[in-house]
């Protein structure tokens, strides 16, 4: 009876040497490259072919891809295995201990076999003939390899030197990298080289024994994330603060280039790793000219040639040897022959934050700008600035309602300065946009209230009042101050009288009471109690650029460098292109989840920001960085189901909030308009999406005037009522949508 060998798929790469197809959203494992199904299920369904003996099917993949491996898993039988979800990724010396440890605690000292899940191997019969050559010499405790002899001077693969040949298992010399061609022709011509398929077979108590003669720590700390992990029916889990302690390097550099006695299997079967175009115009289907076509491509005259075309019509005369490959947002044309060098496009632009590396756009995009030009003007300026300058005044006792119901009464809940501030600009914003309504009734309405009820003794504005305008919180907070400046730099361009002197007296207040006596940014209130957040700079900056605009004083401007420097120096990790939420006193991500949260919506207002802010100061890299944040944000913060952006997701990408609220999708419109023209991608397209996204799910299901401000995974409402502070995001971002598209009526 054949021996049991448990099988763990690797599926944890981005394949970004087949950009613009593969991207780290959406990499090459789960594409169908050949018309009969992605990568990893032909992975998994070889795996699941071998004509004898037991082997269950594990497979370590991201957790931010547990959807799309669910959907690869859907029918398979794994025989008892299932899928381990890496929280970030750790390169595959983390993935191959992880193995090992999962067979040593489930099936104890078995065969393991670890196989890439986006290498072509047409052969499932060859294959696992090769895998059982290799079987008898991995019992004895031998690491085996699984090479291919070569049949050309191949750049892009590493190579195993084998010596000895016994009984058809090669003694392995040395394992060499990727070569120059030079070197690639002499590996062919002594014989003895074989190409790497990154296929391992082993006892899992052998690599557990290598781990602890090269790299006990990798072994350690793999194993305090495995222990820790948590388990239910879709797979198996590991704690992000503990996996993301493991050191990351391959399996080849820590333990199959140190190890000694290591075995090789000749493979045969056909394999190719379809690690660039021409590998793919290699094992494609080809028309009688030699040419592999794809989608909706007309082809004249042309040899010997990948084509594919994603989406819009593609057409080629007289092209010969070469790939051009079309997706929605971006094309790539080169030679065959050096089509693997794509990843310097990748590397070029990763390093200007270019959305196209990391994210694949919808093939429902809407082309046209101005498309919802029409439906936004007529819900903004007929439906909902007529309510909330009516229904959503309180009259009586002053100021604005802090919420509406799904009726449109007013809700009777205390009034926070942040909303009264937000309601007096979102109408100073209108009347700026040619709103004929009552705006300097309004205005004038909310200002009275704000500083009649709600001024502190040093200068300084409440937190909260009561329904009636008494005071319910009388904390000075730096994030209303910063919604107070706002609202008074739009009053002041709006021409009400006081606006100017108040917003003086609100900046006095700001430098004597919250502003850190070291120079670092402001404190969260004036009692310097809280942890430290980047959200109140954000917007402070806000404020100040828009005093800046108001009064055209460069003094304002420096205020906001101030804030720059501090985004620059501690709130954005240039590593994971994200911005940090909460920091302790000496400006030091706090411990545990909060040091990794970090929020979508705060990117894209971020990125609005720094836009605005290099055009003012003429700090023009500033926009790399938006174009990174904007990036970022809708790689690894967006609900695939709905499009909509989470309340908050790790540095990884992991949802930490899956609430998607109706203000981070207004903001997302805004970012997108500033980085319209700024020298990267036209992300028209974009900004389209993402206004008929807010409209789709937020809008247009609640009564007129209204909108749903939260909604779950599933796209289900989960709103009670309509909070009034959501109003200025939203006025703000669909009056930029109306100034930035062209006349549709």
């Amino acid at each position: 009876m054949s021996q049991r060998i448990v099988s763990f798929v690797m599926s944890g790469g981005v394949g970004s040497r087949l950009w613009p197809l593969s991207r780290e959203d959406n990499p090459k494992q789960f594409h169908d490259l050949s018309g009969d199904g992605s990568m990893l299920a032909k992975t998994l369904r070889r795996l699941a072919a071998r004509p004898e003996g037991e082997t269950p099917i594990f497979l370590i993949a991201s957790e931010r891809h547990a959807e799309r491996v669910h959907v690869d898993l859907a029918g398979l039988d794994l025989a008892g295995g299932g899928p381990l979800f890496e929280p970030t990724g750790r390169n595959t010396a983390a993935a191959v201990a992880l193995a090992s440890l999962r067979t040593l605690s489930e099936f104890g000292d078995e065969l393991v076999l670890v196989v890439p899940s986006d290498h072509e191997i047409s052969t499932a019969r060859q294959f696992w003939q090769s895998i059982e050559a290799g079987a008898e010499a991995a019992s004895a405790g031998r690491l085996v390899v699984f090479g291919i002899k070569p049949t050309q001077p191949e750049t892009g693969y590493g190579y195993i030197e084998v010596a000895a040949d016994g009984d058809g298992v090669f003694d392995v010399s040395r394992f060499v990298e990727k070569p120059d061609l030079a070197t690639a022709q002499a590996y062919l011509d002594a014989g003895s080289f074989y190409w790497n398929t990154g296929i391992f077979l082993f006892r899992a108590g052998a690599m557990r024994d290598a781990f602890a003669a090269f790299e006990p720590n990798i072994w350690q700390a793999t194993q305090a994330a495995y222990h820790a992990a948590t388990s239910d029916l879709s797979g198996l889990y590991m704690p992000l603060e503990l996996y993301s302690e493991i050191p990351s390097t391959s399996i080849d550099y820590a333990i199959m280039e140190r190890a000694k006695d290591i075995a090789m299997v000749p493979a045969g079967f056909r394999w190719n790793d379809l690690g660039s175009w021409q590998s793919l115009l290699d094992v494609g289907p080809s028309d009688k000219d030699g040419n592999v076509i794809f989608g909706d491509v007309v082809a004249i005259d042309c040899e010997n040639s990948y084509i594919r075309g994603d989406g819009r019509l593609l057409s080629a005369i007289g092209m010969k040897d070469v790939a051009i490959v079309s997706t929605a947002d971006a094309t790539f044309v080169a030679p065959v022959s050096h089509s693997q060098h794509v990843k310097k496009i990748v590397e070029q632009l990763e390093k200007s934050g270019r959305l196209e590396t990391r994210f694949t756009p919808a093939h429902d995009r809407v082309i046209e700008s101005g498309a919802w030009r029409r439906r936004v003007r007529h819900w903004l300026f007929e439906e909902t600035l007529p309510l909330w300058s009516t229904i959503g005044v309180d009259e009586r006792h002053g100021g604005f309602h802090e919420a509406l119901g799904f009726d449109a009464a007013p809700l009777m809940k205390p009034k926070r300065m942040r909303t009264q501030a937000r309601q007096v600009y979102a109408f100073a914003v209108a009347k700026e946009r040619g709103w004929d309504g009552p705006a300097d009734r309004l205005i004038a309405h909310g200002i009275d209230f704000m500083a009649g009820r709600g001024r502190t003794g040093k200068g300084g504005w409440v937190r909260t009042l009561n329904i009636d305008g008494s005071v319910a919180d009388p904390v000075e907070d730096a994030y209303d101050h910063s919604c107070v400046l706002l609202a008074l730099a739009h009053a002041h361009m709006a021409g009400h009288p006081d606006a100017l002197r108040l917003g003086e007296e609100t900046f006095a207040f700001l430098d004597a009471h919250l502003e850190d006596s070291r120079m670092t940014g402001f404190l969260e209130t004036s009692h310097g109690a809280g942890k430290r957040r980047s959200n109140p700079h954000m917007h402070l900056l806000e404020a100040f650029l828009a005093w800046h605009k108001a009064t055209g004083e460069r003094a304002y401007l420096r205020r906001a460098a101030r804030v720059i420097d501090l985004f620059r120096s501690h709130f954005f990790d240039a590593e994971s292109w994200t911005l940090g939420e909460y920091f302790d006193d000496s400006w030091k991500p706090v411990a545990g989840e909060k040091g990794a949260w970090t929020e979508p919506g705060h990117h894209f207002e971020w990125a609005s920001l720094l836009v605005d802010f290099a055009a003012r100061s003429g700090q023009a890299e500033l926009t790399g960085f938006a174009r990174k944040l904007y990036a970022s944000a809708v790689a690894n913060g967006l609900n695939r189901a709905t499009g909509l952006a989470y309340g908050a997701v790790s540095r990884q990408g992991l949802p930490l909030d899956r609430v998607s609220r109706s203000w981070p999708q207004a903001e997302a419109v805004k970012a997108a308009i500033a980085l319209d023209g700024s020298g990267g991608p036209d992300l028209k397209p974009e900004i389209e999406a993402r206004v008929g996204r807010l409209f789709r799910w937020h809008i247009d299901p609640a009564p007129l005037g209204l909108w749903i401000d939260r909604i779950d995974e599933r796209g289900r409402s989960l709103a009670s009522d309509v909070p009034a502070s959501i109003f200025y995001h939203l006025v703000y971002a669909l009056t930029q949508y109306l100034d930035g598209t062209a006349e549709k009526e």
